[in-house]
């Protein structure tokens, strides 16, 4: 029995209010009690800085350096922040809306002046032992990136570490590499998640050839849900990577092309791997159903062969059962024992025909 099966994700959710005019951004009712955090790297080739600010307008003049700045949002129920940024950097009201309403479908839209990138990021909990997963949203300008997370925590710190050490191309490249290499961060940790999936998926085909229950019914929903989810987060995120390569936008250089169209060949793969998953559970579902099927048929042999036996040994009770006066038996010494006799004959004779026939 799988011990902690992984949760299930509501397949449909929206907090968008209804009736708002377009471009509202819509703050949760509750917001969350973690107060907004600010990061931001600033780099070259030959140097990074670190900071954590306390106010967003206070990286604002990094903007027109000719270094690359990466802002780092995390929490994005700050109204006054995200108006902030609107005016700073002007991005249309509805790219705030879709920042700040997190159930939206990964999508790309191209500005002028700077591309926006809203994706999934799915992880395995380590405590919940399930799939979770968030919104981020990313703003790439031409010197500058804007990422936004819904709470603290992702899957970035090897980027950073890259930026802190020079290490890999992060630092000698520009804004759109950096873009390509948090997208490529999220769809690489696809492929942790799917290892986990694959874990569960092992575990279950085990349970279900040595233990077929009702237990296994829900787990397999469950996975399947899971896997529904998935789809769902990973399939448009294809189409995404492949509206930015026809894009021909002048944020994303030729040298950084490549690099999506690997990304792409890393999405695709992704989308192949849960839909062999699929396939599997499908399997799966139709071999748990058999050997339900399977059980139950072999209950049924074995009340069956009991029946059989009982047919003539009830045939023969109720014949010496009548209460009739002159029956030749009834008055005989032996009548009893020869009667079961010949019970525990055809019971055993029919035990034997049973076996020759391998029936049981």
């Amino acid at each position: 029995m799988i011990k902690k099966i992984i949760s299930m994700p509501k397949i449909f959710s929206s907090t968008k209010d209804i009736g708002l005019p377009p471009g509202t951004i819509c703050v949760p009712v509750k917001p969350p009690q973690e107060k907004v955090r600010i990061t931001v790297f600033d780099y070259t080739e030959s140097y990074v800085t670190e900071n954590e600010l306390k106010d967003i307008e206070e990286c604002f003049c990094l903007r027109d350096k000719a270094s690359i700045t990466w802002i780092n949002i995390d929490g994005v129920h700050d109204c006054d922040l995200i108006q902030k940024i609107d005016a700073h950097f002007n991005i249309h009201p509805l790219i705030l809306e879709d920042i700040v309403a997190v159930n939206q479908r990964p999508k790309f839209d191209d500005f002028e002046q700077y591309m926006f990138i809203a994706m999934k990021m799915i992880y395995w909990g380590k405590e919940t032992n399930a799939v979770e997963s968030e919104q981020v949203s990313l703003i790439i300008g031409p010197n500058y990136v804007i990422s936004f997370q819904e709470k603290p925590g992702d899957v970035f710190e090897g980027i950073r570490e890259r930026l802190r050490t020079g290490k890999g191309r992060v630092r000698k490249m520009g804004a759109d590499y950096l873009g390509y290499c948090l997208l490529d961060a999220v769809v690489d940790n696809y492929f942790l998640v799917l290892e986990k999936f694959d874990d569960q998926v092992e575990e279950l085909d085990e349970q279900i050839k040595t233990e077929a229950n009702g237990g296994v019914s829900r787990d397999l929903h469950v996975l399947k849900r899971n896997l529904i989810f998935l789809k769902k987060q990973v399939w448009p995120l294809r189409e995404l990577l492949a509206a930015v390569l026809r894009s021909e936008s002048r944020l994303v250089k030729k040298s950084t092309h490549i690099y999506f169209r690997d990304l792409y060949d890393h999405t695709v793969q992704v989308v192949d791997t849960i839909e062999t998953f699929r396939e599997m559970m499908a399997g799966m579902n139709d071999v748990y159903l058999s050997m339900i099927s399977h059980r139950m048929n072999e209950v049924m042999k074995v009340l069956t062969m009991f029946a059989s036996i009982f047919i003539p040994l009830t045939f023969i009770a109720g014949v010496y059962g009548m209460n009739f006066s002159y029956m030749p038996e009834l008055n005989w010494k032996w009548g009893y024992f020869l009667a079961l006799g010949i019970m525990a004959f055809v019971a055993a004779g029919m035990l034997v025909y049973f076996k020759r026939k391998k029936w049981f």
